[in-house]
């Protein structure tokens, strides 16, 4: 597989999880990949947290899906009907979570790079998730990124003191199949934009 299918295959996976649990060879060739990404002043500022302790999955995925109810009470009744449909996580079906972690310290106070432009580090390890990802794909593994949680809880449950907070929850794990189109298109709550729109000469416009 080529870089260019897996980013054309790559989906954020949450009703495709064949229920099985990766296996400790293919995630630690998935991790490997993330820890190979660039970082600003080579600091490597991230941290996997692998979750696999169903109780813990459970845990989760009911925080989870009690943001998810006040989220869909917040909409507007039109907008509330297009989300109530759309699964948004695969916690426990996945079997694996993986917390990427940030740390701002790593590195010390000077570190190369980041001197002027501070988020340098966090978009580091945004890096790392990307390189994640696609090497999950190449794997033939779905990922899907959690969003529906409160980061004190999250940062709580793995450990993370601050400064160190947490970028992600990635739901691992063998899939029966990748969508051909995303599901928030498929449910009709937004359409991609055409590259023609993104794309600009000298200044945005």
């Amino acid at each position: 597989m080529t870089v260019y299918d897996a980013i054309r295959l790559r989906r954020d996976v949450r009703a495709e999880f064949s229920g099985e649990t990766i296996d400790d060879a293919a995630l630690t060739r998935i991790l490997d990949a993330a820890h190979r990404a660039p970082s600003v002043g080579n600091t490597q500022p991230w941290d996997f947290v692998i979750v696999q302790d169903p109780r813990r999955l459970c845990e989760f995925a009911a925080h989870v899906a009690h943001r998810r109810e006040r989220f869909a009470a917040s909409l507007p009744p039109e907008q509330r009907d297009v989300f109530n449909p759309i699964k948004i996580e695969g916690i426990q079906e996945s079997g694996t979570g993986i917390v990427v972690t940030y740390d701002p310290d790593r590195g010390g106070p000077h570190v190369l790079g980041r001197h002027t432009v501070e988020d340098t580090g966090l978009f580091s390890t945004v890096l790392a998730i990307q390189n994640l990802w696609l090497a999950a794909v190449a794997e033939r593994v779905g990922v899907g990124w959690v969003s529906f949680y409160d980061e004190e809880f999250l940062s709580d449950f793995v450990g993370a003191s601050a400064p160190v907070r947490p970028v992600a929850w990635l739901c691992v794990g063998p899939v029966t199949g990748f969508q051909h189109t995303p599901d928030l298109e498929r449910f009709g709550w937004r359409s991609r934009r055409p590259l023609s729109d993104a794309v600009h000469r000298d200044q945005l416009r």
